[in-house]
């Protein structure tokens, strides 16, 4: 009768085995989800209110998009209302190009862009979500997630049924 001996004995290494090996996968920091070989963004820190007064000067990135700064206390800060792809041309800081303004928004410690809330006291868009917030869904064929496909809709609710196969039949002449 050494069975029930031998048993317990497998079932503690077994245990001992399982635990040697889950102690350290429960125990590992979780990896950044993202695309693998690409880094974490870096924390930027809190964002601090910051306001300078000086002309707006405009330049093209290298896709071809303007780009707006404003010279400071020796300091050139790259201003930005937003993302670059949701304006287009209609970018709110076009029209005070050449001229001298003060711009209040806010940035991160060390950093030279200003994401600008305020141009001499007028507001540049409505407090609240911005508009291009919401993903393609919501900004539409402009947002660079759009694809072709999503111009007819969400999948589901009714989108698309038209178009399935055996789902509209065509009527048949009577004979």
């Amino acid at each position: 009768m050494k069975i029930p001996g031998n048993r317990l004995g497998l079932a503690l290494a077994v245990g001992v085995a399982l635990l040697a090996i889950a102690i350290p996968v429960l125990a590992a920091s979780p990896q950044p989800s993202g695309p693998p070989g690409k880094a974490a963004k870096p924390e930027k820190g809190p964002e601090t209110p910051v306001s300078v007064t000086g002309t707006v000067r405009t330049a093209t990135d290298a896709d071809g998009r303007p780009t707006y700064t404003l010279t400071a206390a020796g300091k050139t800060w790259t201003i930005s209302a937003g993302p670059s792809w949701f304006w287009g041309d209609k970018n709110p800081l076009a029209a005070y190009v050449g001229k001298s303004v003060t711009i209040a928004g806010t940035t991160h410690a060390g950093d030279t862009e200003l994401e600008a809330e305020k141009v001499d006291g007028k507001a540049l868009r409505a407090p609240g979500k911005p508009p291009w917030a919401g993903g393609p869904w919501v900004v539409g064929s402009t947002h660079p997630g759009w694809k072709d496909w999503m111009a007819g809709g969400k999948p589901g609710n009714g989108h698309g049924r038209d178009d399935a196969p055996g789902q509209a039949k065509k009527e048949s002449a009577a004979p």
